[in-house]
């Protein structure tokens, strides 16, 4: 077994990890990428695209559901849900193996198996526990991603208590559900099962969902999804559960005072922790705290020549977060002039429930809490032409500037496709734009991005239509 030697190798080969090896191989390194399972990881193939997805035909669904409101006709709506997982995972097929593609092009050496560090600048990779390929590399990235978190007394059993993984795969359409944890995983679940029909109820322990949203933001959503009939409970934890035959029963407490849910089916979103177990890191000097790894502003561990990117190296834990860092790891492996370490105040998160949720930099409360003296500007959907005339007239744009210096320091959006919009104040906080900068830029008419103009006129008492 003749050892394979190169100058960076990747364990993992998710949005982080494969984005890595390509950059690694277009700045002429010798690159080496290891996967136990599919192409585009979890996020690729258990997350982020089949979710979207599976949302996508739960919206569809939503509007064949009402199309008097468009002045069109539809009669027995109905769905098949062995066809919507089907189509979700064929699409997640097709983008696997685009990345495989994409791989082979830039000339980056795939292993399959399970890949733990084996001495210093050492990979073995393994399948079904024998040795498949001994690895030699200069610089050696961890992106092995993270898994579903469980707590104790509400384990996941993979039937009547799922993760998102078998959250995705329904074999058949619960009736009720109950949702533990409001992330942007939970709520996404719990928008699309809503929306299908199911009666959904919703448990977070912090005093309101969509914690890590501005708090207007997070106010104006649980709002929407009680109005479509989604039961939530915050404050509130889940103290235990009772499996049946055919559900569970969830014992609820808040205040001190227990009560009792019968569901079908209960998915457990509280969060994730990376994938740090057997990959080799006893007898390093990779730190691990929370179920993470340990990285400097250069993705590098405590020891020379290991770095690590994704999930597996914290939050936010985001598939742009991990390409990004991919880049910035290699780029700075390379020697390259120009590069910079990531600000993770300038990382978008979006959640693609209905009404979809975005935001990028600090909250309103944030920006007081770090010092700012702030000018906050909102615009709502009900006050734009576009939004009216695509049916979706509910929703917000709010943003945030430091009062002195008229920098913009977040923002925040719920509503129709804000998920696409928020790159536009992304671009703007990477160029350090100011207010007046925004103010002079024309937005086109009829759009849902002149809500993001009216917002920054706003916060100036300059706006035009509302």
């Amino acid at each position: 077994m003749a050892d394979t030697s190169f100058d960076v190798i990747v364990v993992g080969g998710g949005p982080g990890g494969y984005v890595a090896a390509i950059r690694a191989a277009q700045l002429k390194l010798k690159t080496a990428l290891v996967e136990r399972a599919d192409l585009g990881g979890v996020c690729l193939n258990w997350g982020c695209i089949p979710t979207k997805a599976l949302l996508r035909a739960a919206e569809i669904y939503h509007y064949l559901s009402h199309p008097d409101d468009y002045g069109l006709s539809a009669k027995a709506v109905t769905f098949d849900i062995g066809k919507v997982v089907k189509r979700s995972r064929a699409v997640a097929a097709r983008l696997s193996g685009g990345v495989g593609h994409l791989l082979k092009k830039n000339k980056v050496a795939v292993f399959d198996g399970h890949g733990r560090l084996d001495g210093k600048g050492k990979v073995r990779v393994e399948e079904d526990g024998k040795a498949v390929a001994e690895l030699a590399g200069k610089h050696i990235i961890l992106a092995t991603g993270a898994r579903a978190r469980s707590l104790k007394g509400l384990e996941p059993d993979g039937k009547l208590v799922w993760t998102y993984m078998e959250a995705m795969v329904p074999e058949v359409m619960p009736k009720s559900l109950l949702v533990i944890g409001s992330g942007a995983i939970g709520i996404e679940f719990a928008s699309f099962y809503r929306t299908l029909g199911a009666e959904v109820t919703v448990v977070e322990t912090l005093p309101r969902i969509l914690p890590v949203e501005d708090e207007e933001i997070s106010a104006q959503a649980r709002t929407a999804f009680e109005k479509q009939g989604m039961t939530i409970h915050t404050g509130t934890t889940v103290a235990g559960l009772k499996k049946g035959v055919k559900g569970v029963t969830a014992t609820i407490e808040a205040e001190g005072k227990k009560s009792e849910l019968a569901v079908e089916r209960v998915i457990l979103a509280v969060g994730i922790v990376g994938n740090v177990e057997d990959i080799g890191l006893e007898g390093t000097k990779v730190k691990v705290d929370d179920g993470h790894i340990v990285i400097d502003a250069w993705c590098e561990t405590g020891e020379p020549g290991i770095y690590a990117i994704g999930d597996v190296a914290g939050p936010p834990w985001l598939a742009h977060k991990a390409s990004h860092e991919g880049v910035i790891c290699v780029e700075r492996i390379a020697g390259l002039k120009g590069v910079h370490p990531l600000d993770v105040s300038r990382v978008p998160g979006c959640t693609y429930c209905h009404p979809q949720v975005a935001s990028v930099g600090l909250t309103e409360k944030a920006a007081v809490e770090a010092g700012h003296q702030v000018r906050v500007g909102r615009f709502p959907f009900i006050a734009n032409g576009k939004a009216i005339a695509l049916g979706e007239p509910e929703g917000m744009i709010k943003v945030v500037f430091d009062a002195q210096t008229g920098q913009l320091l977040g923002a925040h959006m719920i509503g129709a496709e804000v998920t696409e919009l928020i790159q536009g104040y992304g671009v703007a906080m990477a160029l350090e734009t100011t207010e007046a900068d925004l103010m002079h830029t024309i937005f086109p008419h009829p759009t849902l991005s002149e809500m993001m103009h009216e917002a920054v006129l706003d916060a100036y008492g300059r706006a035009i239509h509302f």
